[in-house]
């Protein structure tokens, strides 16, 4: 299922523009494929991985994988672009695979968790690197965008009877109510926050719409952990996960999440800058910049797989601190030495590794973490935190792009583009964002040596 995940994530990028000129869509507004998938995917993850921890993780994954095939079929077959929209938003549910399957894991078997959560994770970076070159020369060789978005409603319709008769329902239930208040005003804090995020370079920062939204989302939000310290049966329990030692693996969630999105699009699209034009950039085609960019898969896919050999054999601190130093290298490499096309691909390639270590390792040390009867929504949180950090990520980097520009002249006109400085600031960052996550990884192992008595068990928790 994760491969089958990992392919549909992979899948609509190179078909922007096929989507754009099948629907008559602007390039800008374009940009709503991604967002509103992820705007909705935030709100809903949490949620749906609690559904699981209470009334089965099986069942809400048959929910998930039933959405997103619904909603892949939507996309495939929609009229206009916002029933396209819409069957994107349908399609959030997806996020909620890994957090459910790392708790069918971990009740399953405890033991052997940490590699099967690699293999998970492998699979799902294999799954986005063959998607993302799959549906490329698909369209290349049917010429129909529409048979095209239909492969991934496919795979995933073929996913459901898998998921219901193939895995094995959890046993463990935690008897809590639905904190249904609270995923309502999570839910509306992260849309209204992210909204903002999501659209401050469009409308411009000093907005006073983005603004309002990005206060009021703040204000919920606050409003919203001040709740869940007060009810009887919270959506996330704060005070069991800072006694589940959970808060220093969810900072470094989100530090991931920032460098790992945030990173993406600029470094696609300084290789396909023409450096003639813009007096740098790599002047990669369509299909070497998708290489290029699916090295950096390869790499995340063989850090993932190994990743639970390294924590082994180093321990899992360890492992969290190689593969941020190694990303760290890997963005530096980047803002010293860009300029030739084999020399980024490396730097890629040696970053997927870096980040494919951490992928693989950090999940596992969150559902060690958690209590047996909260992993689902331990591990929801873990998501959407790397989710949410890498919009914010991506709208600020979107902002440095927009400030820091250059002119040029293109077709004997002048004009102000990006400025090669930018992307060197925006990898320069995302190399200290890994700096700060080994920093944070260096006191990972403090209180670790407690026993796991320690740990509250299913009764302790059912009883507070």
């Amino acid at each position: 299922m994760e491969f089958g995940s990992g392919l549909l994530q992979g899948w609509y990028p190179p078909l922007l523009t096929n989507i754009g000129d099948l629907h008559g869509t602007s390039a800008a507004s374009l940009n709503w494929v991604s967002a509103i998938f992820l705007l909705t995917s935030v709100t809903c993850v949490p949620i749906v991985a609690k559904l699981g921890d209470v009334y089965g993780h099986r069942k809400m994954l048959v929910f998930a994988c039933s959405s997103v095939a619904l909603g892949s079929l939507f996309v495939a077959f929609a009229p206009s672009f916002p029933v396209l929209l819409l069957g994107r938003a349908l399609q959030a549910p997806l996020i909620a695979f890994l957090p459910l399957e790392f708790a069918i894991i971990r009740h399953r078997s405890p033991e052997t968790a940490g590699r099967s959560i690699a293999y998970l994770i492998g699979a799902l970076t294999g799954g986005a690197m063959i998607g993302g070159l799959l549906s490329g020369w698909l369209m290349s060789w049917i010429d129909n965008v529409m048979l095209v978005l239909l492969v991934p409603g496919i795979v995933m319709a073929a996913c459901v009877p898998v998921a219901h008769l193939l895995v094995r329902e959890t046993s463990v239930r935690t008897q809590r109510r639905v904190d249904w208040a609270g995923a309502a005003l999570l839910s509306l804090g992260l849309l209204t926050f992210l909204g903002g995020v999501a659209n401050g370079n469009a409308f411009g920062w000093t907005n006073p719409l983005i603004l309002g939204l990005a206060t009021v989302g703040c204000l919920i939000l606050a409003i919203w952990v001040a709740v869940e310290r007060h009810v009887r049966d919270p959506l996330v329990n704060f005070r069991i996960m800072a006694e589940g030692r959970l808060v220093l693996p969810m900072i470094i969630a989100a530090l991931l999440g920032a460098q790992l999105f945030g990173s993406q699009a600029p470094s696609a699209l300084f290789l396909r800058a023409d450096p003639d034009t813009y007096g740098y950039g790599l002047g990669a085609t369509a299909a070497m910049a998708g290489l290029a960019l699916s090295l950096n898969t390869f790499g995340a896919f063989i850090g993932s797989t190994l990743s639970d050999h390294i924590a082994r054999l180093v321990t899992p601190r360890r492992a969290v601190i190689l593969g941020a130093s190694v990303s760290a290298t890997a963005y530096a490499l980047m803002v010293v030495a860009p300029s030739s096309l084999v020399l980024f691909s490396t730097w890629l390639f040696v970053l997927g590794l870096g980040t494919g270590v951490l992928i693989g390792t950090v999940p596992s040390i969150v559902v060690d973490r958690a209590p047996e009867d909260s992993i689902g929504i331990a591990s929801g949180i873990y998501n959407s935190s790397r989710t949410a950090a890498g919009a914010i990520a991506g709208a600020a980097f979107a902002l440095v792009m927009s400030s820091m520009l250059t002119p040029v002249t293109i077709d004997n006109a002048q004009q102000v583009v990006t400025s090669f400085e930018a992307y060197r600031t925006i990898w320069g960052i995302c190399g200290l964002l890994c700096v700060l996550t080994t920093s944070f990884a260096l006191f990972l192992d403090r209180r670790a040596k407690q026993t796991d008595n320690s740990r509250p068990s299913v009764e302790t928790v059912l009883t507070k």
